[in-house]
Order: C-alpha cells, then structure tokens, then sequence
C-alpha cells in the first residue's frame, strides 16, 4: 500500500506544466485496434490506468512500446495491432478499471466478436454497461451474458440512428469506434460533447475515419473506411488542471499551470471566480494570482459544457477552507461523497443527504490519517492536507495514481511537502 504524506500550509508558488488527457489516452490507445498500421501517440500520461490499458491491448496480441521523445523528455508510445491473438479479455484487467470497455467496439469492428467480463474501477454507484450493450445491439451484434461475462458476435456492424438514454462519454466512444467499420451512416444522438471524444474523433480522422460532429450531441460517423496508421498528441487533461487550481486557492497560493485549453475548463473558471479565486488566463495557460479568500459557492455537476462531475471531490475540499455554507449537487454518480467522512476525521464538516452535499467551512482544516476511497476523491485529501494545520497521511495512494501523473512532484515543485511512501 502507497501513502502519501503531506506536512500542511505551505503556500503553493511556481509553475507547472498538464499531462495529456487520461480520459483521452485510454479510448485512444483502445482505438488503435482498428488498423493493422502503427500508431503514435504523443504526451501520454505515466499512470497506472495507462500501464492497464497497454496490458489489455498486449494481451490481445498488440505490440506495446514506451519511449521518450527529446523535446522535455515527455512520454509517447507506439501500438502495433497488425495481428491480433484473440478477442478476450482478462477479467482482472477488467476489474482493474472502468474504462476497459472501450476496446469492446473496436474489437467488434476488427474481428467481429469481443468476449468481456464486467467492467471494474472506483466504486462511484451503479454505472451500468446496458447503454453501450444496447448500442451494438442496434448495429448488429446478438449479446449473450452469463456468469459475469458478456459475449458479443456480429457477422456484421451496420449503420443506424441510436439515441443515448443519457450523454454517457464511455457510450459514445465505444458507439463511434464500433461504427467506423460498420456497413453504412451511423448517427448518435444525445452524444456526449466532452472534449475527450472530439479528441477521439480526431484521432480515426487521422487514420482515415470519417466521424462528424463531436463536440455537439449528434455524431455521424460513415463507416466502411480502411483505416490506417496515424500520429496524434494528447489533449491536456483538464481534470488534472482544475485540480491544481483549486490547490493553489487553497494555499492562497499563486501557480500558473500550461498547456491548457482555457475553453475547456469554462465552468471550472466561472466557479473558481464566484469563490473568490482571482484569475489570468491565456491562449495556454492558467494562472491563480496570490492572495485568495475563499467565499462559499454552490456547485452542480453536469455533463459537459458543464461543471464536471470528477471535480466535484477537489471543490469540496477547497469549500472546507472557506467560511460559509456550500452546496455540491452531484449529478452524475451516486457515491461521489465518498469521501466526506474522511474530511471529518480532519475536522471539516459535512453533511451527505443521498447527492446533496453540506459543506459548512470554517476555514481550517487539521492532519490526520485518511483514505482514499477512489481516484478524484484521493487527490480530494491530498488538497485537503495541503491546506491543514500538521501532517495529513492519505492511504491507498495508488488510486490517485490512476488519474494523476507524478502527483507529489509536481506539488513538489510548486513548494509543496508531498512524499510517496510504500507500507
């Protein structure tokens, strides 16, 4: 077991540079199933969700490599899935991570079959696969489940018109890579709009796919296109961006993060204004200017354009350190607030009523020993601990480490006294 160790108020100063995008490294990474050509792909992330998904796609016969390019040494890796050896995969890659299903449409595409067990990942709630199930049955494929495995085969994908129930981002990716080989138009409607699945769609155009559309609730993806291989970099990963803002609001701190796509993070920046946050922003970059006082907000998380829902966590953190009453709505998962009862042990004060959280800031927070119940929530505590007075351990780090590249050196960097300890 991994712990963070986090010594408390030190005022976080410099700058810093975001990853690429986990939750658009792994649908791309899945993506690259569909050609027998190498792909390469730049400014991937080093955490243990990727290291996951080049598992799963090795196991299956890809060749995986990892390199450093020698501009700033940053990450990329090329995938070879010339000839695939199977169409399963293992179950304790699946149970691993959620986002594993999203080889399941490439690999209907490729082969015409997939063989999964249920996905796994943090415990949020119920987050059920019908959705994505339901999509390849309108393009062709018979589903056959028993004793936790579903089995897919189609002797053929041919192109519909499928309304999601609801604008699931996993769905969507999974719908448009099952169709890029499909016989005909397929349209998705109620799609949702995150930038990670335009950078997906921009990606299969790369390789030669025709996808229309995303970034808006309908795509229109035309199959039958041979893809070939193709050379994409990353999007920043605005996730980890909110993150380190809010930390630096925290702290009071002033921290200038790049590589960002400031449109990306419209709800985020809005919010973080309300809170008292001040702001300068650029065509890439972010900075919190020094001298914040924290004002209690209301938050309501939402699909995108709005207020992202892994976010949630970190805004929580940073309410407890102003002076008032917030509300968070969580409208997406059912146990996001996982990690409430932890900020208890911490002194804070917050009160669950099924998605309503209560947040009653008194501006301080002291260390203490917490866990961290899942990956938005462990980074949740480390923000936390940023900002009490003492020394806060946060246990069972290797959930931040899913999402979170280098996490304690990069609070490192910015001042902070972060270290990784194994128990």
């Amino acid at each position: 077991m991994r712990s963070f160790i986090i010594e408390g108020g030190r005022r976080l100063e410099g700058e810093i540079r975001a990853s690429g995008a986990k939750n658009a490294i792994l649908p791309i990474m899945a993506a690259t199933l569909l050609t027998r050509e190498e792909c390469v792909i730049h400014d991937v992330p080093d955490l243990l969700d990727v290291g996951t998904m080049a598992d799963i796609l090795t196991g299956l016969g890809a060749k995986v490599r990892f390199g450093r390019d020698g501009a700033g040494r940053r990450r990329y890796v090329r995938i070879s899935a010339n000839s695939l050896t199977g169409c399963e995969v293992s179950a304790e890659l699946m149970g691993d991570m959620r986002s594993s299903i999203v080889v399941m449409g490439p690999l209907l595409a490729r082969l015409g079959k997939a063989r999964v067990s249920r996905p796994g990942g943090c415990s949020l709630g119920p987050r059920p696969i019908n959705f994505h199930l339901r999509g390849f049955e309108t393009l062709g494929t018979r589903i056959r489940e028993s004793h936790g495995f579903v089995d897919a085969e189609t002797p053929g994908l041919v192109g519909r018109e499928i309304t999601l129930d609801f604008p699931s981002v996993t769905t969507t990716e999974n719908l448009i890579m099952a169709a890029i080989h499909a016989d005909g138009r397929t349209v998705i409607r109620n799609a949702a709009r995150e930038p990670e699945v335009v950078d997906l769609q921009n990606f299969l155009i790369a390789m030669g796919g025709r996808v229309d559309g995303a970034g808006s609730d309908t795509v229109t993806v035309t199959g039958g296109k041979r893809l070939h291989g193709a050379e994409h970099t990353v999007i920043p990963d605005r996730i980890e961006i909110g993150t380190y803002l809010a930390a630096a609001a925290i702290t009071s701190g002033d921290v200038r993060v790049t590589n960002v796509v400031p449109q990306h993070l419209d709800a985020v920046t809005a919010k973080l204004r309300e809170a008292g946050v001040a702001l300068e922003q650029g065509n890439d970059h972010i900075r919190v200017l020094p001298g914040t006082r924290l004002k209690p907000v209301d938050v309501k998380t939402m699909p995108y354009p709005g207020y992202p829902t892994d976010l949630g966590p970190p805004v929580m953190s940073m309410m407890c350190f102003a002076e008032g009453t917030s509300l968070i709505t969580e409208n997406i998962f059912e146990k996001r607030f996982a990690h409430a009862e932890e900020l208890s042990r911490m002194g804070g004060s917050v009160e669950v009523l099924s998605r309503l959280a209560v947040v009653r800031g008194t501006g301080r927070l002291s260390g203490a020993r917490v866990r961290a119940p899942d990956l938005r929530a462990g980074a949740a505590l480390v923000l936390a601990g940023l900002g009490a007075d003492g020394t806060t351990t946060v246990d069972h780090a290797h959930h931040i480490e899913r999402g979170y590249e280098h996490m304690d050196d990069k609070l490192g960097h910015l001042g902070a006294f972060v270290r990784k300890v194994e128990n």
